[in-house]
Protein backbone atom coordinates (compact mmCIF):
# COMPACT_ATOMS: atom_id res chain seq x y z
CA UNK A 1 0.00 0.00 0.00
CA UNK A 2 1.48 3.67 -0.95
CA UNK A 3 2.52 5.59 1.82
CA UNK A 4 0.29 8.38 2.38
CA UNK A 5 2.77 11.70 1.89
CA UNK A 6 2.65 13.49 4.93
CA UNK A 7 1.19 17.18 4.52
CA UNK A 8 3.67 19.89 5.44
CA UNK A 9 2.39 22.42 7.83
CA UNK A 10 3.35 25.77 8.06
CA UNK A 11 4.96 27.82 10.46
CA UNK A 12 2.88 31.00 11.31
CA UNK A 13 4.79 34.14 10.46
CA UNK A 14 5.38 36.55 13.57
CA UNK A 15 3.11 38.68 12.24
CA UNK A 16 0.21 36.19 11.61
CA UNK A 17 1.32 35.62 15.35
CA UNK A 18 0.68 39.82 16.46
CA UNK A 19 -2.18 39.89 14.11
CA UNK A 20 -4.29 36.62 15.94
CA UNK A 21 -3.70 38.44 19.47
CA UNK A 22 -5.01 42.13 18.33
CA UNK A 23 -7.86 40.27 16.42
CA UNK A 24 -9.02 38.19 19.83
CA UNK A 25 -10.75 41.96 20.12
CA UNK A 26 -13.40 41.28 16.81
CA UNK A 27 -16.63 42.78 17.83
CA UNK A 28 -15.32 43.75 21.68
CA UNK A 29 -15.08 47.29 21.18
CA UNK A 30 -14.64 49.67 18.20
CA UNK A 31 -12.07 48.98 15.42
CA UNK A 32 -10.56 52.41 16.18
CA UNK A 33 -9.83 51.43 19.88
CA UNK A 34 -7.63 48.14 18.93
CA UNK A 35 -4.25 50.25 18.57
CA UNK A 36 -4.35 51.49 22.11
CA UNK A 37 -5.09 48.41 24.11
CA UNK A 38 -3.07 46.36 22.11
CA UNK A 39 0.00 48.82 22.12
CA UNK A 40 -0.11 49.25 25.66
CA UNK A 41 -0.16 46.10 26.78
CA UNK A 42 2.30 45.01 24.37
CA UNK A 43 4.69 47.93 25.65
CA UNK A 44 4.26 47.06 28.99
CA UNK A 45 5.50 43.10 28.08
CA UNK A 46 8.60 45.15 26.28
CA UNK A 47 9.14 47.52 28.84
CA UNK A 48 9.28 44.79 31.79
CA UNK A 49 11.63 42.30 29.44
CA UNK A 50 13.97 44.64 28.99
CA UNK A 51 13.96 45.41 32.51
CA UNK A 52 14.61 41.75 33.77
CA UNK A 53 17.35 41.39 30.95
CA UNK A 54 19.14 44.52 33.01
CA UNK A 55 18.35 43.20 36.42
CA UNK A 56 19.72 39.64 35.58
CA UNK A 57 22.94 41.10 34.18
CA UNK A 58 23.41 43.52 37.18
CA UNK A 59 23.20 40.24 39.03
CA UNK A 60 25.62 38.69 37.05
CA UNK A 61 27.91 41.07 37.46
CA UNK A 62 27.94 41.23 41.00
CA UNK A 63 26.12 44.34 41.33
CA UNK A 64 22.96 42.95 43.35
CA UNK A 65 22.50 45.87 45.33
CA UNK A 66 21.85 47.90 42.69
CA UNK A 67 18.96 45.99 41.25
CA UNK A 68 16.12 48.04 42.81
CA UNK A 69 17.68 51.32 42.11
CA UNK A 70 16.48 53.32 39.24
CA UNK A 71 20.21 54.89 37.57
CA UNK A 72 21.31 51.59 36.90
CA UNK A 73 18.19 50.84 34.07
CA UNK A 74 18.15 54.95 32.78
CA UNK A 75 22.03 54.40 32.38
CA UNK A 76 21.35 52.13 29.64
CA UNK A 77 18.17 53.69 28.35
CA UNK A 78 16.39 50.96 29.91
CA UNK A 79 12.86 51.69 32.17
CA UNK A 80 12.57 50.99 35.65
CA UNK A 81 10.07 48.73 36.49
CA UNK A 82 7.92 48.49 39.54
CA UNK A 83 6.59 44.89 41.19
CA UNK A 84 3.21 45.93 40.48
CA UNK A 85 3.94 46.59 36.94
CA UNK A 86 5.91 43.93 35.89
CA UNK A 87 4.05 41.82 33.37
CA UNK A 88 5.12 38.74 35.10
CA UNK A 89 2.51 39.85 37.46
CA UNK A 90 0.27 41.28 34.91
CA UNK A 91 -0.19 37.52 33.05
CA UNK A 92 -0.46 35.84 36.27
CA UNK A 93 -3.89 37.73 37.05
CA UNK A 94 -5.16 37.80 33.57
CA UNK A 95 -7.96 35.69 34.53
CA UNK A 96 -8.56 38.04 37.55
CA UNK A 97 -11.59 39.79 37.75
CA UNK A 98 -9.52 43.11 38.52
CA UNK A 99 -7.04 42.83 35.33
CA UNK A 100 -8.09 45.67 33.97
CA UNK A 101 -7.60 47.91 37.31
CA UNK A 102 -4.07 46.03 37.77
CA UNK A 103 -3.16 46.91 34.11
CA UNK A 104 -4.31 50.47 34.46
CA UNK A 105 -2.69 50.60 37.94
CA UNK A 106 0.98 49.41 36.17
CA UNK A 107 1.00 51.56 33.46
CA UNK A 108 0.40 54.31 36.05
CA UNK A 109 3.56 53.26 38.10
CA UNK A 110 5.46 52.36 34.78
CA UNK A 111 4.97 56.52 34.32
CA UNK A 112 5.37 57.57 37.21
CA UNK A 113 9.29 56.16 37.61
CA UNK A 114 10.19 57.12 33.95
CA UNK A 115 10.01 60.78 33.64
CA UNK A 116 10.23 60.38 29.59
CA UNK A 117 7.12 58.45 29.45
CA UNK A 118 4.69 61.32 31.57
CA UNK A 119 2.18 61.50 28.87
CA UNK A 120 2.87 58.57 26.78
CA UNK A 121 0.40 56.37 28.70
CA UNK A 122 -3.23 56.44 29.42
CA UNK A 123 -4.85 57.31 32.47
CA UNK A 124 -7.69 54.80 33.98
CA UNK A 125 -8.22 53.71 30.27
CA UNK A 126 -8.46 50.09 30.65
CA UNK A 127 -11.37 50.15 33.47
CA UNK A 128 -13.46 52.82 31.11
CA UNK A 129 -13.42 50.41 28.62
CA UNK A 130 -15.80 48.00 30.11
CA UNK A 131 -14.35 44.78 28.03
CA UNK A 132 -15.29 41.67 29.04
CA UNK A 133 -12.67 40.04 31.31
CA UNK A 134 -12.54 36.86 29.43
CA UNK A 135 -11.74 38.90 26.36
CA UNK A 136 -8.82 40.95 27.89
CA UNK A 137 -7.55 38.36 29.83
CA UNK A 138 -7.26 36.01 26.40
CA UNK A 139 -5.06 39.16 24.92
CA UNK A 140 -3.01 39.21 27.44
CA UNK A 141 -2.62 35.25 27.57
CA UNK A 142 -1.60 35.58 23.86
CA UNK A 143 0.21 38.94 23.44
CA UNK A 144 2.67 36.87 26.54
CA UNK A 145 2.94 33.77 24.43
CA UNK A 146 4.08 35.27 21.38
CA UNK A 147 7.98 34.20 20.86
CA UNK A 148 9.61 36.62 19.52
CA UNK A 149 13.20 36.54 17.76
CA UNK A 150 16.05 37.65 19.39
CA UNK A 151 18.57 38.06 16.16
CA UNK A 152 17.24 41.38 15.23
CA UNK A 153 18.09 44.52 16.61
CA UNK A 154 15.29 46.30 16.23
CA UNK A 155 12.22 43.51 17.11
CA UNK A 156 10.74 45.94 18.98
CA UNK A 157 10.49 48.57 16.75
CA UNK A 158 9.63 46.22 13.99
CA UNK A 159 6.13 44.86 15.94
CA UNK A 160 5.30 48.33 16.40
CA UNK A 161 5.64 49.00 13.32
CA UNK A 162 3.74 46.50 12.02
CA UNK A 163 1.02 47.23 14.45
CA UNK A 164 0.38 50.64 13.45
CA UNK A 165 0.49 49.58 9.79
CA UNK A 166 -2.30 47.38 10.27
CA UNK A 167 -4.38 49.57 12.35
CA UNK A 168 -4.21 51.94 10.06
CA UNK A 169 -5.16 49.86 7.66
CA UNK A 170 -8.09 48.13 9.06
CA UNK A 171 -9.74 51.76 10.32
CA UNK A 172 -9.27 53.11 6.26
CA UNK A 173 -10.40 55.99 4.77
CA UNK A 174 -11.62 59.14 6.76
CA UNK A 175 -9.33 57.26 9.93
CA UNK A 176 -5.54 55.94 10.52
CA UNK A 177 -4.50 59.68 10.51
CA UNK A 178 -1.90 58.55 13.09
CA UNK A 179 0.01 56.70 10.13
CA UNK A 180 1.98 57.72 7.17
CA UNK A 181 2.40 54.89 5.17
CA UNK A 182 6.57 53.98 5.94
CA UNK A 183 7.14 54.14 1.89
CA UNK A 184 6.41 58.12 1.70
CA UNK A 185 8.08 58.91 4.84
CA UNK A 186 11.13 56.60 3.35
CA UNK A 187 10.80 59.01 0.41
CA UNK A 188 11.42 61.99 2.32
CA UNK A 189 13.67 61.40 4.55
CA UNK A 190 16.07 60.05 1.49
CA UNK A 191 15.36 63.19 -0.55
CA UNK A 192 15.91 65.62 2.40
CA UNK A 193 19.04 63.45 4.63
CA UNK A 194 18.27 65.00 7.99
CA UNK A 195 22.04 63.98 9.18
CA UNK A 196 22.73 66.69 11.85
CA UNK A 197 20.37 69.24 13.24
CA UNK A 198 17.04 69.73 14.69
CA UNK A 199 14.55 67.95 13.08
CA UNK A 200 10.57 69.39 13.43
CA UNK A 201 7.52 67.88 12.70
CA UNK A 202 4.56 70.12 13.20
CA UNK A 203 1.36 67.38 13.47
CA UNK A 204 3.53 64.35 14.39
CA UNK A 205 1.57 61.59 14.17
CA UNK A 206 2.49 58.82 15.41
CA UNK A 207 6.42 59.89 15.12
CA UNK A 208 7.00 58.11 12.07
CA UNK A 209 8.98 60.98 10.32
CA UNK A 210 11.42 61.00 13.41
CA UNK A 211 11.99 57.45 13.70
CA UNK A 212 12.76 57.39 9.93
CA UNK A 213 14.92 60.51 10.26
CA UNK A 214 16.99 58.17 12.84
CA UNK A 215 17.46 55.00 10.79
CA UNK A 216 18.67 56.88 8.04
CA UNK A 217 21.33 58.92 10.15
CA UNK A 218 22.38 55.02 11.76
CA UNK A 219 22.46 53.51 8.15
CA UNK A 220 24.75 56.43 7.00
CA UNK A 221 27.44 56.24 10.11
CA UNK A 222 26.45 58.77 11.88
CA UNK A 223 24.82 59.20 15.51
CA UNK A 224 21.34 59.97 16.30
CA UNK A 225 23.50 62.63 18.72
CA UNK A 226 23.59 64.90 16.17
CA UNK A 227 20.23 65.19 16.00
CA UNK A 228 17.78 67.04 18.22
CA UNK A 229 13.73 66.16 17.45
CA UNK A 230 10.98 68.49 17.99
CA UNK A 231 7.63 68.13 17.32
CA UNK A 232 3.47 68.51 18.06
CA UNK A 233 0.46 66.79 17.77
CA UNK A 234 -3.58 68.07 18.25
CA UNK A 235 -5.04 64.47 19.23
CA UNK A 236 -4.53 63.30 22.77
CA UNK A 237 -4.32 59.22 21.90
CA UNK A 238 -2.23 60.06 18.87
CA UNK A 239 0.08 62.16 21.09
CA UNK A 240 0.92 59.18 23.25
CA UNK A 241 1.08 56.70 20.91
CA UNK A 242 4.03 59.14 19.64
CA UNK A 243 5.32 59.09 22.60
CA UNK A 244 5.26 55.56 23.38
CA UNK A 245 6.25 54.97 19.56
CA UNK A 246 9.74 56.73 20.58
CA UNK A 247 10.45 55.91 24.17
CA UNK A 248 10.25 51.89 22.65
CA UNK A 249 13.06 52.90 20.60
CA UNK A 250 15.17 54.95 23.06
CA UNK A 251 14.72 58.36 20.98
CA UNK A 252 14.65 61.33 23.05
CA UNK A 253 12.08 63.97 21.34
CA UNK A 254 10.36 67.81 22.72
CA UNK A 255 6.83 66.92 21.59
CA UNK A 256 5.68 69.97 23.76
CA UNK A 257 4.30 69.81 27.40
CA UNK A 258 1.00 68.07 25.77
CA UNK A 259 -1.14 67.90 22.80
CA UNK A 260 -2.17 70.80 21.42
CA UNK A 261 -3.75 72.98 18.28
CA UNK A 262 -0.18 73.80 16.08
CA UNK A 263 -1.86 77.07 14.59
CA UNK A 264 -3.17 78.63 18.11
CA UNK A 265 -0.83 76.57 20.68
CA UNK A 266 2.35 77.04 18.92
CA UNK A 267 4.98 75.09 21.81
CA UNK A 268 8.31 75.71 19.78
CA UNK A 269 7.66 79.30 18.94
CA UNK A 270 11.44 80.01 18.62
CA UNK A 271 11.98 77.19 17.05
CA UNK A 272 14.39 77.45 13.53
CA UNK A 273 14.87 73.91 12.66
CA UNK A 274 17.07 72.50 9.90
CA UNK A 275 14.89 70.16 8.68
CA UNK A 276 10.95 70.26 8.59
CA UNK A 277 8.82 66.68 7.69
CA UNK A 278 4.96 66.82 7.91
CA UNK A 279 2.18 65.20 6.54
CA UNK A 280 -1.05 68.10 7.30
CA UNK A 281 -4.40 66.86 7.32
CA UNK A 282 -5.60 67.64 3.45
CA UNK A 283 -8.23 70.69 2.77
CA UNK A 284 -8.42 71.55 6.41
CA UNK A 285 -11.53 73.47 6.61
CA UNK A 286 -12.19 76.14 9.12
CA UNK A 287 -9.20 75.83 10.91
CA UNK A 288 -9.20 79.59 12.35
CA UNK A 289 -11.72 81.71 13.19
CA UNK A 290 -12.39 84.40 10.91
CA UNK A 291 -10.39 87.21 13.42
CA UNK A 292 -8.03 84.82 14.98
CA UNK A 293 -4.37 84.30 14.18
CA UNK A 294 -4.91 87.67 11.65
CA UNK A 295 -1.67 89.25 12.52
CA UNK A 296 0.64 86.30 13.15
CA UNK A 297 3.98 86.85 12.58
CA UNK A 298 4.19 83.48 10.40
CA UNK A 299 2.24 85.06 7.98
CA UNK A 300 4.67 88.27 7.74
CA UNK A 301 5.02 89.51 4.30
CA UNK A 302 2.21 87.05 2.62
CA UNK A 303 -1.75 87.33 2.80
CA UNK A 304 -3.49 85.91 5.32
CA UNK A 305 -4.47 82.08 4.59
CA UNK A 306 -7.92 81.93 4.02
CA UNK A 307 -9.99 80.45 6.64
CA UNK A 308 -11.61 77.72 4.11
CA UNK A 309 -8.68 75.66 3.54
CA UNK A 310 -5.23 75.65 5.50
CA UNK A 311 -3.23 74.38 3.43
CA UNK A 312 -1.33 77.71 2.66
CA UNK A 313 -1.28 77.64 6.69
CA UNK A 314 0.51 74.61 7.09
CA UNK A 315 2.87 76.13 4.36
CA UNK A 316 3.74 79.38 5.69
CA UNK A 317 3.97 77.77 9.33
CA UNK A 318 6.49 75.04 7.88
CA UNK A 319 8.52 78.21 6.11
CA UNK A 320 8.25 80.43 9.25
CA UNK A 321 9.85 77.70 11.09
CA UNK A 322 13.07 77.03 8.73
CA UNK A 323 16.32 78.28 9.55
CA UNK A 324 19.03 80.09 7.02
CA UNK A 325 19.73 76.70 4.96
CA UNK A 326 16.87 74.66 6.68
CA UNK A 327 15.29 72.56 4.22
CA UNK A 328 11.50 71.28 4.42
CA UNK A 329 9.52 68.24 2.68
CA UNK A 330 5.55 67.78 3.39
CA UNK A 331 2.81 66.43 1.68
CA UNK A 332 -0.49 68.50 0.73
CA UNK A 333 -3.54 67.75 -1.73
CA UNK A 334 -3.16 68.46 -5.24
CA UNK A 335 -5.18 71.49 -5.25
CA UNK A 336 -2.96 73.75 -3.47
CA UNK A 337 -0.66 73.16 -6.78
CA UNK A 338 -2.84 75.60 -8.71
CA UNK A 339 -4.97 76.84 -6.33
CA UNK A 340 -6.57 80.72 -7.23
CA UNK A 341 -7.02 84.12 -5.04
CA UNK A 342 -5.31 84.33 -2.17
CA UNK A 343 -3.69 80.91 -2.63
CA UNK A 344 -2.04 81.95 -5.50
CA UNK A 345 -1.00 85.21 -4.14
CA UNK A 346 1.08 83.06 -1.31
CA UNK A 347 2.25 80.64 -4.23
CA UNK A 348 3.73 83.84 -6.02
CA UNK A 349 5.33 85.02 -3.25
CA UNK A 350 6.76 81.90 -2.25
CA UNK A 351 8.34 81.85 -5.68
CA UNK A 352 9.55 84.72 -5.82
CA UNK A 353 10.94 84.68 -2.86
CA UNK A 354 12.77 81.58 -3.80
CA UNK A 355 11.81 78.77 -1.27
CA UNK A 356 9.66 75.99 -3.79
CA UNK A 357 12.81 73.50 -4.38
CA UNK A 358 10.92 70.61 -5.96
CA UNK A 359 7.65 69.68 -6.58
CA UNK A 360 6.72 65.87 -6.68
CA UNK A 361 3.18 64.58 -7.75
CA UNK A 362 2.81 61.14 -6.04
CA UNK A 363 1.11 57.90 -7.74
CA UNK A 364 -2.75 57.41 -6.16
CA UNK A 365 -3.51 54.99 -3.29
CA UNK A 366 -0.07 55.56 -1.39
CA UNK A 367 -2.29 56.55 1.29
CA UNK A 368 -4.42 54.45 3.83
CA UNK A 369 -7.04 57.52 4.53
CA UNK A 370 -7.57 58.60 0.22
CA UNK A 371 -7.37 57.61 -2.67
CA UNK A 372 -6.40 60.30 -4.41
CA UNK A 373 -2.31 61.22 -5.62
CA UNK A 374 -1.06 63.69 -3.66
CA UNK A 375 1.74 66.33 -3.80
CA UNK A 376 5.30 66.28 -1.80
CA UNK A 377 6.81 69.51 -1.64
CA UNK A 378 10.49 70.59 -0.74
CA UNK A 379 11.36 73.87 0.66
CA UNK A 380 14.49 75.30 0.91
CA UNK A 381 15.80 78.32 2.39
CA UNK A 382 19.53 78.30 0.85
CA UNK A 383 19.47 77.28 -3.20
CA UNK A 384 22.66 79.03 -3.88
CA UNK A 385 25.99 76.74 -4.43
CA UNK A 386 27.77 75.49 -0.64
CA UNK A 387 28.95 72.06 0.19
CA UNK A 388 28.16 70.00 3.26
CA UNK A 389 29.67 66.87 4.92
CA UNK A 390 27.50 63.81 5.39
CA UNK A 391 27.68 61.42 7.74
CA UNK A 392 30.28 59.11 6.61
CA UNK A 393 32.72 61.97 6.45
CA UNK A 394 31.99 62.73 2.17
CA UNK A 395 32.31 65.91 0.98
CA UNK A 396 28.74 67.18 -0.86
CA UNK A 397 29.04 69.72 -3.57
CA UNK A 398 25.69 71.62 -4.37
CA UNK A 399 24.66 73.98 -7.51
CA UNK A 400 23.34 77.25 -7.66
CA UNK A 401 20.11 76.23 -8.46
CA UNK A 402 18.79 79.90 -7.56
CA UNK A 403 15.54 80.49 -9.02
CA UNK A 404 14.89 77.03 -10.19
CA UNK A 405 12.81 74.66 -8.93
CA UNK A 406 12.34 70.71 -10.05
CA UNK A 407 9.17 68.58 -11.20
CA UNK A 408 8.66 65.30 -10.87
CA UNK A 409 5.56 63.21 -12.09
CA UNK A 410 5.52 60.10 -10.37
CA UNK A 411 2.07 59.04 -11.43
CA UNK A 412 2.99 55.70 -12.90
CA UNK A 413 5.85 54.33 -10.28
CA UNK A 414 4.43 52.38 -7.41
CA UNK A 415 3.93 48.43 -6.87
CA UNK A 416 0.84 46.68 -5.57
CA UNK A 417 0.79 46.21 -1.94
CA UNK A 418 -2.14 45.24 0.36
CA UNK A 419 -4.64 44.56 -2.74
CA UNK A 420 -5.68 48.21 -2.83
CA UNK A 421 -2.67 50.27 -1.93
CA UNK A 422 0.28 50.41 -4.01
CA UNK A 423 3.72 51.51 -2.34
CA UNK A 424 7.28 52.81 -3.83
CA UNK A 425 9.47 50.19 -3.97
CA UNK A 426 13.03 50.38 -3.23
CA UNK A 427 14.43 50.66 -6.54
CA UNK A 428 11.68 53.42 -7.32
CA UNK A 429 12.82 55.46 -4.13
CA UNK A 430 16.10 55.19 -5.26
CA UNK A 431 16.04 56.38 -8.66
CA UNK A 432 13.61 59.73 -7.36
CA UNK A 433 15.82 60.40 -4.87
CA UNK A 434 18.76 59.72 -7.16
CA UNK A 435 17.00 62.38 -10.10
CA UNK A 436 17.24 65.34 -6.69
CA UNK A 437 20.07 64.76 -5.72
CA UNK A 438 21.77 64.43 -9.05
CA UNK A 439 19.39 68.19 -9.24
CA UNK A 440 20.81 69.16 -6.76
CA UNK A 441 24.69 68.63 -6.83
CA UNK A 442 27.25 68.33 -9.58
CA UNK A 443 29.59 65.27 -8.32
CA UNK A 444 26.53 62.87 -7.93
CA UNK A 445 26.67 59.85 -9.56
CA UNK A 446 24.95 60.63 -12.43
CA UNK A 447 24.66 63.99 -14.19
CA UNK A 448 20.89 65.64 -14.13
CA UNK A 449 18.82 65.90 -17.57
CA UNK A 450 15.19 66.30 -18.19
CA UNK A 451 13.49 63.20 -18.68
CA UNK A 452 9.90 63.14 -20.76
CA UNK A 453 7.18 62.00 -18.92
CA UNK A 454 8.84 62.28 -15.64
CA UNK A 455 11.41 64.98 -14.83
CA UNK A 456 12.00 68.86 -15.72
CA UNK A 457 13.85 71.86 -14.58
CA UNK A 458 11.87 74.81 -14.58
CA UNK A 459 12.98 78.99 -14.18
CA UNK A 460 11.34 81.22 -12.46
CA UNK A 461 10.68 83.05 -15.31
CA UNK A 462 8.64 79.97 -16.49
CA UNK A 463 6.42 79.39 -13.81
CA UNK A 464 5.30 82.96 -14.02
CA UNK A 465 4.61 82.62 -17.50
CA UNK A 466 2.26 80.23 -16.56
CA UNK A 467 0.75 82.14 -13.32
CA UNK A 468 2.57 80.44 -11.04
CA UNK A 469 0.49 76.95 -10.90
CA UNK A 470 3.00 73.90 -9.53
CA UNK A 471 1.39 71.25 -11.41
CA UNK A 472 4.16 69.18 -12.86
CA UNK A 473 2.45 68.25 -16.01
CA UNK A 474 2.25 72.13 -17.15
CA UNK A 475 6.20 71.98 -17.47
CA UNK A 476 7.19 68.20 -17.76
CA UNK A 477 7.21 67.20 -21.74
CA UNK A 478 4.35 64.50 -22.44
CA UNK A 479 4.29 62.72 -25.63
CA UNK A 480 0.86 62.97 -26.14
CA UNK A 481 -1.47 65.92 -24.76
CA UNK A 482 -3.66 63.87 -23.02
CA UNK A 483 -1.20 62.68 -20.89
CA UNK A 484 -0.40 65.95 -19.78
CA UNK A 485 -3.88 66.25 -18.17
CA UNK A 486 -4.27 66.52 -14.26
CA UNK A 487 -6.26 64.06 -13.78
CA UNK A 488 -7.00 64.80 -10.27
CA UNK A 489 -8.43 68.59 -10.93
CA UNK A 490 -10.01 67.28 -14.22
CA UNK A 491 -11.97 64.32 -11.62
CA UNK A 492 -12.75 67.47 -9.41
CA UNK A 493 -13.88 69.82 -12.42
CA UNK A 494 -16.77 66.53 -13.31
CA UNK A 495 -17.50 66.57 -9.67
CA UNK A 496 -18.44 70.18 -9.58
CA UNK A 497 -20.13 69.72 -12.90
CA UNK A 498 -22.02 67.03 -10.84
CA UNK A 499 -23.16 69.09 -8.06
CA UNK A 500 -24.40 71.27 -10.19
CA UNK A 501 -26.61 68.76 -12.42
CA UNK A 502 -27.93 67.34 -9.18
CA UNK A 503 -28.89 70.96 -7.72
CA UNK A 504 -30.73 71.92 -10.55
CA UNK A 505 -32.53 68.54 -10.79
CA UNK A 506 -33.29 69.04 -7.12
CA UNK A 507 -34.78 73.01 -7.64
CA UNK A 508 -36.60 71.02 -10.65
CA UNK A 509 -38.23 68.89 -8.08
CA UNK A 510 -39.15 71.05 -5.63
CA UNK A 511 -41.10 73.19 -8.74
CA UNK A 512 -43.25 70.24 -9.72
CA UNK A 513 -43.88 69.29 -5.96
CA UNK A 514 -45.17 72.92 -5.42
CA UNK A 515 -47.24 72.94 -8.97
CA UNK A 516 -49.35 69.62 -7.63
CA UNK A 517 -49.60 71.26 -4.47
CA UNK A 518 -51.36 74.09 -5.85
CA UNK A 519 -53.44 71.61 -7.98
CA UNK A 520 -55.07 69.78 -5.03
CA UNK A 521 -53.38 66.84 -5.40
CA UNK A 522 -50.69 64.72 -3.11
CA UNK A 523 -47.57 63.43 -4.36
CA UNK A 524 -44.00 62.19 -3.68
CA UNK A 525 -41.27 62.45 -6.22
Amino acid sequence: MARRATKQVKEPTLESKLWAAADVLRNAVEAAEYKHIVLNLFFLRFASEKFEEQRQKLIADGKERYIEMKEFYAKDNVFFVPEDARWSKIKANAKQADIAIRIDKALELLEAENPELVGALPSGYFVRLELETSKLGSLVDEIGNIVLPDDEQDIIGRVYEYYLTQFALKEGKGKGEFYTPKTIVKLIVEMIEPFSGKVYDPCCGSGGMFVQSIDFVSHHQGSSRDISIYGQEYTATTYRLAKMNLAIRGISANLGQAPRNTFSADQHKDLKADFIMANPPFNQKKWRAENELVDDPRWDGYEVPPTSNANYGWILHIASKLSQDGVAGFLLANGALSESGTEQLIRRQLIENDLVEAIAILPRNLFYTTDISVTLWILNRNKKARFYRTPGGEMRRLRDRTGQVLFLDLRQKGVPFEKKYVELSDEERAEITGTYHAWQSPNWETEYEDVPEYCYSATKEEIASKDYTLVPSRYIEFASQDEAVDYDERMRELQGELAEVLKQEEETRAQVLKVFEELGYGIEL
